[in-house]
């Protein structure tokens, strides 16, 4: 069921109802049968997947909880850790490892059968099993406690609002929310209710309008140079961003509207100053994760200089992996931590002058950005080394760059007068986003908004809506991140 669909408008008001008619001490109740269902309008056969790693990781954490040997403890942990990353390698890695392996032995004249499943890759599997790993690892570093209520630890994993796409949720914050008993608070459903409209407006308004015309492009590189290249990679790159975060911010919408805070996962990215701070605003949930179980186990920055920037890059790579079974991946996840680990080498050289936040570094780690989706978005490295290689081809004549560009979207259908309107209303809606997010920068939008008279608000509220009723496409577009 995707948010931006008929079935999930019926589905959440009569959730929101229903959890706040019955008695308190059986509300978890209502979001436990409500996210299985979410779950299941998908494909009820991977429930199962899900019920298999809740269980798993519900039993190891009581397990290790009552011994007290160490290496009963590591044991119990490391057999969860199998399960349920087996499971998500069998699922998501088993047909890219087995074509790698392939390719790779072809080039020695080795001669391999490719083995390959016919397998549907279940929704939000990379974002439930790593939030199963963290509680069982946090139980074993004794930062957690296990918790003993199996169904309100079910309710825990399989929550709705972030089941899918995330944001991957701690222990610490949201099972202690989930145990306990909630009052219904008129405040926060209403700031709950602007960040769901907020999250519709960037997925309908800006992520699904330029998806078309980014889809043109680069499902059919070879067949474009210079402006189309460029343009697509550009709307992409603002895709990317409104499709994820719109996601994260209906989820957060719509736990509030339950009484329940998930954390943020997006701090205005684009306006970082370096590619750390990128990762301090980007998918955060994700970023903290991999910083917290694998970098600072690897041994973090605390075995010199070297060893600080082979981890920055390991963890990386796996983050990139971990994004999807492509090579693309893996080399978009290389690229942001080979530019960290050469940033922290250029800084340290030469450390900066006056304010770390320039509008320069803001820009130049925004054009390094753009350059790895190039990688994160092509379908294969072979499109990408051609996106590369053409992007600016004939740019030392402007005009006629921007001619030919011009002429290629007309043969691609995209400047048809109707297609070109909608993408300068759309252009004006990424404009109102880099204002929302340079507000939020310095004061927070909603405390800023706040300021404002009644009818200037709901004059924006309206608005709003109807960008994102005038923007909606036929059909429904999934959100990017589902398929990972």
């Amino acid at each position: 069921m995707l948010f931006n669909s008929n079935a999930f408008y019926v589905f959440l008001p009569v959730v929101f109802a229903a959890y706040w008619v019955i008695p308190a001490k059986r509300r978890w109740i209502i979001l436990l049968v409500s996210s299985y269902y979410f779950y299941m309008s998908w494909n009820v056969k991977y429930v199962a997947l899900i019920l298999l790693t809740t269980v798993v990781s519900y039993g190891t954490a009581l397990l290790m909880e009552r011994t007290e040997s160490r290496k009963k403890k590591k044991f119990y942990m490391a057999a969860a850790l199998v399960i349920s990353l087996g499971v998500l390698f069998f699922f998501k890695y088993f047909n890219f490892l087995s074509s790698s392996l392939r390719s790779f032995l072809e080039k020695f004249a080795i001669p391999v059968h490719e083995v390959t499943l016919n397998l549907l890759l279940p929704v939000g599997i990379s974002f439930y099993t790593f939030q199963t790993l963290s509680y069982v690892i946090d139980v074993y570093r004794g930062e957690a406690k296990a918790c003993r209520h199996f169904g309100k630890y079910a309710t825990f994993i399989a929550f709705f609002p972030q089941l899918v796409a995330g944001p991957i949720e701690r222990t610490r914050n949201l099972l202690p929310q989930i145990e306990k008993e909630h009052s219904f608070d008129c405040e926060k459903a209403i700031y709950g209710a602007k960040m769901i409209a907020w999250g519709f407006f960037k997925k309908v308004a800006i992520a699904d309008t330029v998806a078309p015309y980014v889809d043109v492009i680069y499902n059919d590189a070879g067949h474009y140079t210079g402006l189309p290249l460029l343009m697509a990679t550009g709307l992409f790159t603002f895709q990317i961003y409104c499709d994820f975060s719109g996601y994260s911010d209906i989820a957060l919408g719509v736990a509030k509207l339950l009484d329940i805070d998930l954390m943020t996962n997006f701090k205005s990215p684009y306006f970082a100053a370096s590619i750390r701070d990128f990762w301090s605003r980007w998918h955060i949930s994700l970023s903290t994760w991999f910083r917290d179980y694998v970098y600072i186990p690897l041994g973090g920055n605390r075995r010199g200089t070297w060893r600080t920037r082979l981890n920055l890059i390991v963890t990386f790579l796996l983050s990139g992996l971990w994004h999807g079974a492509n090579w693309t991946y893996v080399i978009w996840g290389l690229i942001h931590g080979a530019g960290q680990a050469v940033e922290k080498e250029w800084d340290r050289r030469f450390p900066p002058k006056g304010k770390r936040h320039s509008w320069g570094r803001v820009l130049l780690t925004f054009l390094f950005v753009c350059f790895a989706w190039i990688f994160f978005r092509a379908n294969s490295l072979s499109d990408a080394g051609y996106v590369l290689s053409h992007i600016f081809d004939g740019i030392s004549d402007p005009v006629r760059y921007f001619l030919d560009g011009y002429q290629a979207y007309r043969m691609a259908g995209v400047a048809q007068s109707s297609n070109m309107q909608t993408l300068l209303i759309c252009g004006a809606c990424i404009l109102a986003l880099l204002f929302h997010d340079f507000v939020e920068l310095r004061t927070g939008f909603w405390t800023w908004m706040g300021k404002y008279q009644k009818p200037v608000r709901y004059g924006i509220y309206f608005l709003l809506l109807f960008m994102v009723l005038y923007s909606r496409q036929p059909g429904e577009y999934e959100f990017v991140y589902f398929q990972f």
